[in-house]
């Protein structure tokens, strides 16, 4: 926090407000036995600054809104925007200030002197305790005396239960920290975990911080974060993520986010554990089927719920952020959306949105983190450690081991602080403060709705309403019972839940637990810690030493069956007809590890083009038969209605504004546009295909608005062909006058100079290339929008997206530069990002080779293909089911590599997958069904490489039949 004299900030405007009351804690202080001169100045500094970040957190906008009205009516009458807002402070510094504003807002000023007031005495009650107890700290200072308080922060975490935070202490060299709550549930975990050491076989590097226990508060050892030394170190490190992950999923830990982690050398320290024995509570019926409530409550039961494995955010200002323990990677963060004065120090201060890069977390054991080569460590240590929990149990032990937590005190959060942080900004805004009983009323609406969809939150009147209490007065609502009881204890004296011993629920929990499951959660959830396609766990290639030529038919045939048997048998199904599966599926936040959505790239759509396409080769002898795939295809499309069906109805919900899908191609409502089509093309729809089609469509335009994307994957772009397919199923002009203000917008967000065009991301600041994200992808659809619609706006600026491609090629590289910069790699040869989306992509629009440069990019990119795109996993997005579809082409153009034969390369692709299994490269042994990046797509390619196939391409909407 800056200083009273910075001229940028409120400071100035905020001092009349709270330095009384700090004055008098100063006085307050004086009188605390045992408490220096110069501690009593650092506690009362501490207090004074993080008074001064409150009240701006919750005060900001007003000054705005009344810096401006003073400029405006002429109160400011300084010669510049700089001495004006000089001017303002000058003015709003002064007590007369605010108390002329209880006129607009009455509820201001009690509300910010209970806030001041609780802070006051929060300050006080720590010094006290600081003063009195200090001697007894010695032991979390290796048997060291404590030296003087020379530094205090307090707001180490959220303010709860009247102003009272975590505080991190100096005391001369030794740090300390604060925690206003007991630590009982600490010195439990610290026990249990040396209990397991003297029975697990082998090393434990796990630990908690060594605390202080006092009852109402207790104090801890402050862990510093140190990087790992070497590779042993490192092992020792991400197998102890294993070892926690075992040990939180049989104490039903959760909020193990990446601030509650710390890397110390070879430990990662838990260093706040309140949230243990979480209460497990079903989740609400979601109207999207009981196939994908049960997935979801396996998911919500799972590791996963730890919090502690890679997952992206969908909150507001946390979109697509990955903040677990294990995850947080630098550089696989996108920027955080935060609130912010705008033009501070000018009289043209402004609240608008600030884009900031994720905080640098100190969960990491190494400069780069070694997750990409040590993954396999977690695994282990989980399977270990479950080994050693299991043995504890069958011998009688372990519910013995389990029972001192009884009486331990633990936090239960029910919302996500996010939640309660927008609530709060709403509560505070000038609106809210000249209307306070309307703004109550709407908070308290909200909260009530979301209990209405969420099982976790509370939704009793009477709670609801302390809730709203406290957020007006600063604080995160706070719930807390002990392990044994189970009844949550509110604030304001509310109660939530009934009594049951959480102990007990969360063993019997885990001893149902199905490991298999958790095994394939955690193996699965960490690949979205990385936002990149293609990523891979390791690098070793799959190309077969020896390839099998003989029978290719018959083995095609064989393999492409065995994934659809693995399709029906690993299906979660609902008695009400719905279906679903878990499984990494990317998304337009990330990868995530949850039921399967309603797209293309990953989802059910996939599915159902999958098995759709599968019986229609069936009924045509060129797939072998798989029983059961019949009523499995009718429970996906009736599980795809459920969802549309909800769809449909919650955007014709009055007072309900949710985030809609994206438009795109693959990822969004244009993937489902283009499923719905080609299924009603092969009869397969139930005959409603085309008005579900129509209906999602009516839904774009709104989509769109939305997009923070443009691209073909997910963005807008990506809706364009569906809506021109949609249009030309029809005849309807509507949908293709929709795809025309698609373009506009597309055209509108271009980057252009110098003859090319590309387009802008957070990801990708200077532009990308390829198809899914880049500008091949989007020259595709404005191209096939001009053809449409005769409008060569649409062709020219596709024409400059494909010169901005042209001029990534490398002479040297021989292919297309790669702007994403992965390390170790110049360039790329995927569909998503590479030379097989940039061939495929000019080979659709120029099927004939009538220009020349098609058969310049088809003969490069298949090329580089056969040198970088084969050999490192088998999917289609990334691997070498998309690459054979890029290279089929150049062998029936003429233009493939010397040396390259159909039957060779379909026999090196049957071998791979003969001797390794069908792999994504995403998580190798976990089955993902997706038809782009899972192993659905694996199975479809198959399909096509019969040679009269009757399946359109997913690679190009329907393009590039051979």
């Amino acid at each position: 926090m800056a200083s009273d004299t910075d001229a940028s900030n409120f400071d100035v405007s905020l001092g009349c407000l709270l330095l009384p009351a700090v004055e008098e804690l100063a006085s307050r202080l004086d009188r605390v036995t045992g408490l220096s001169s110069s501690e009593r100045d650092v506690v009362v500094s501490a207090t004074r600054e993080s008074l001064y970040a409150q009240l701006t957190l919750k005060l900001g906008r007003l000054l705005v809104l009344e810096l401006n009205a003073a400029r405006v009516t002429g109160k400011l009458d300084a010669q510049d925007p700089q001495a004006r807002w000089a001017q303002f402070l000058e003015l709003s510094s002064r007590r007369a200030f605010w108390d002329a504003q209880a006129a607009n807002y009455p509820t201001m000023l009690p509300r910010v002197e209970s806030i001041v007031r609780n802070r006051v005495e929060a300050a006080l009650r720590f010094a006290e305790r600081w003063s009195q107890e200090r001697p007894s700290l010695r032991v979390l200072c290796q048997g060291r005396a404590v030296g003087e308080l020379t530094g205090l922060s307090f707001g180490a975490g959220d303010s709860h239960r009247g102003g009272q935070t975590v505080a991190l202490l100096q005391c001369g060299s030794e740090r300390l920290v604060y925690k206003p709550r007991s630590v009982a549930i600490d010195v439990a975990l610290g026990r249990f975990l040396l209990a397991l050491k003297a029975r697990h076989d082998g090393p434990l590097s796990i630990r908690v911080p060594a605390v202080v226990d006092r009852g109402t508060h207790g104090w801890a050892e402050f862990v510093s974060h140190q990087y790992a030394a070497g590779d042993d170190a490192l092992r020792s490190f991400y197998r102890g993520m294993g070892h926690w992950l075992a040990i939180m999923r049989l104490l039903s830990g959760s909020d193990l986010h990446s601030e509650n982690v710390i890397a110390h050398g070879d430990a990662p320290v838990v260093v706040d554990c309140e949230t243990l024995f979480t209460p497990r509570i079903p989740p609400k019926p979601s109207e999207l089927g009981q196939a994908l409530d049960h997935a979801a409550e396996l998911v919500g039961g799972s590791v996963l719920s730890i919090g502690m494995l890679p997952g992206r955010g969908i909150g507001l200002g946390w979109r697509g952020v990955d903040n677990s323990a294990v995850g947080m990677l630098p550089g696989q963060q996108p920027k955080v959306q935060q609130p912010d004065i705008l033009q501070k120090g000018t009289d043209e201060a402004r609240i608008g949105i600030t884009q900031l890069p994720a905080q640098v977390s100190q969960n990491h054991p190494s400069p780069e983190p070694a997750l990409a080569r040590f993954w396999p460590e977690v695994l282990t240590g989980f399977d270990g450690m479950t080994a050693t929990l299991r043995a504890l149990d069958g011998a009688g032990r372990l519910g013995g081991l389990l029972t001192p937590f009884e009486s331990c005190r633990i936090r239960v959060v029910p919302r996500a602080t996010e939640v309660y942080a927008e609530v709060a900004r709403m509560l505070w805004h000038p609106v809210s403060l000249h209307k306070d009983g309307p703004a109550r009323q709407r908070a308290f609406d909200l909260l009530t709705r979301m209990a209405a969809n969420v099982s976790t939150a509370p939704g009793e009147p009477e709670v609801v309403a302390a809730e709203v209490e406290d957020l007006l007065e600063g604080d995160i609502p706070f719930f807390t019972t002990l392990a044994g009881d189970g009844q949550l204890e509110g604030p304001r004296g509310t109660r939530w839940q009934p009594h049951r011993d959480l102990v007990a629920a969360a063993l019997e929990s885990w001893r149902t637990a199905d490991f298999t499951l958790e095994r394939d959660v955690i193996q699965s959830a960490l690949v979205s810690a990385y936002v990149n396609d293609g990523w891979m766990p390791d690098a070793a290639s799959m190309m077969p030493a020896h390839i099998r030529t003989d029978d290719l038919d018959v083995r095609r045939r064989r393999l492409a069956a065995s994934i659809l048997r693995q399709l029906v048998s690993t299906a979660i199904r609902g008695t009400d007809g719905s279906v679903t599966w878990i499984a990494p599926t990317r998304g337009p936040t990330g990868w995530s590890v949850q039921p399967l959505e309603q797209d293309l790239y990953g989802g059910a759509s996939g599915v159902a083009l999958l098995v759709g396409g599968y019986l229609r080769e069936v009924e045509k002898g060129r797939a072998d038969s798989v029983a059961g795939l019949e009523p499995l295809l009718a429970s996906v499309l009736h599980t795809l209605v459920l969802a549309e069906n909800r769809f449909m109805a919650l955007r014709q919900r009055k007072g309900i504004r949710l985030r809609p899908p994206p438009p795109g191609a693959y990822i969004g409502l244009g993937s489902q546009i283009w499923t719905r089509l080609v299924l009603l093309d092969w009869t397969r729809d139930a005959g409603e295909g085309l008005a579900r089609a129509e209906a999602l469509a009516d839904a774009i335009p709104e989509s769109a608005s939305a997009a923070d994307a443009h691209d073909v994957l997910s963005g807008t772009a990506g809706a364009i062909p569906p809506l021109l397919a949609l249009a030309r199923r029809t005849g309807n002009a509507r949908y293709l006058q929709m795809a025309r203000a698609l373009g506009d917008t597309v055209c509108e967000h271009a980057r252009r100079k110098n003859g090319q065009a590309c387009w802008i991301h957070e990801q990708w600041p200077e532009g990308v290339g390829g198809f899914a994200h880049g500008t091949t992808g989007m020259g595709w659809a404005l191209t096939l929008l001009g053809r449409a619609t005769g409008t060569s706006r649409y062709a020219e600026l596709a024409q400059e997206a494909f010169a901005f491609e042209d001029a990534l090629f490398d002479e040297d590289e021989q292919n297309w530069l790669d702007l994403r910069m992965l390390e170790g790699a110049k360039s790329a040869a995927a569909w998503c990002h590479g030379a097989v989306g940039i061939g495929l992509a000019h080979v659709d629009l120029d099927p004939r080779f009538e220009r020349p440069q098609t058969r310049l990019r088809l003969r490069r990119a298949a090329a580089a293909t056969r040198q970088l795109g084969l050999g490192w996993n088998h999917c289609a997005c990334h691997g070498d089911l998309g690459s054979w579809e890029l290279l089929e082409h150049a062998l029936r153009a003429g233009e493939a590599p010397d040396g390259l034969t159909r039957e060779g390369l379909l026999a090196s692709i049957l071998t791979s997958i003969e001797e390794q299994g069908p792999s994504c490269g995403l998580a190798r042994d976990a089955f993902a069904p997706g038809l782009l990046a899972g192993v659905g797509g694996v199975a479809y390619q198959l399909l096509r490489a019969h040679p009269e196939h009757e399946l359109p391409s997913i690679l190009t909407l329907g393009g590039g039949t051979f």
